[in-house]
């Protein structure tokens, strides 16, 4: 793919993945991390205010900048259908097949007219150093993004940058702890994820025609 003649690769500001770590084009670094999402409409006045409160607190604390991230997508319902269709055929009082085959026609005419979104939360945690981590080698993850297109990387990392990036790594890593630690305050769950997910990620996010023909296929 290609905008105003030039390869899609060349507007993202990511070269590699490494350990769950993005490495930007300029050095920088970010980690991500996925969180749980609370019931805020069925707490309690005093539970909502002091939520806020808490939330307002950890963002005070705060000495670096984060980046509030939410995902929304539509939700497959075949897996919950298929699972349906299967108890319908185990079912042994008629009555029940036919509530249940009911139920089945009322979702499928539900989710047709009306578009399920599930909604995924992510905080995104940078860290910026003094002296870039150039060259992080190979085609970082470009060509898994973009197939049959080649990286920006330019070789293998030297042992002086390799430590750059396990210092910077060990920084970072205080950062999301902080985060961590803040939102538990908030009853709020939070996952790291690793290079895999990361991947996943913005390849969905760059390729979202291959998940719509996906779905339409089925």
């Amino acid at each position: 793919m290609a905008l105003n003649g030039k390869p899609t690769q060349d507007f993202i500001p990511i070269k590699d993945i490494r350990n769950g770590v993005i490495v930007l084009n300029n050095g920088d670094l970010r980690m991500v991390l996925m969180t749980s999402s609370l019931n805020f409409g069925l707490k309690s006045g005093d539970e909502q205010a002091a939520i806020i409160l808490q939330f307002q607190n950890f963002l005070n604390s705060l000495e670096f900048p984060i980046q509030i991230f939410i995902q929304s997508k539509r939700l497959d319902i075949r897996p919950y259908i298929k699972m349906l269709e299967d108890r319908e055929k185990l079912q042994l009082i008629d009555a029940m097949k036919i509530q249940t085959h009911e139920y089945i026609g009322f979702i499928r005419d539900f989710t047709n007219r009306t578009n399920i979104m599930s909604k995924t939360f992510f905080i995104v945690v940078p860290y910026s150093i003094a002296k870039r981590i150039g060259k992080l080698g190979g085609g970082g993850i470009l060509g898994g993004l973009f197939p049959g297109k080649k990286g920006s990387g330019t070789g293998k990392p030297t042992t002086e940058e390799t430590q750059d990036f396990e210092g910077a790594r060990i920084q970072l890593e205080q950062r999301v702890a902080i985060v961590e630690q803040g939102l538990a305050r908030c009853d709020i769950r939070t996952t790291r994820i690793g290079s895999e997910e990361i991947t996943e990620l913005f390849y969905s996010k760059f390729n979202p025609g291959e998940l719509d023909a996906a779905i339409a296929a089925h």
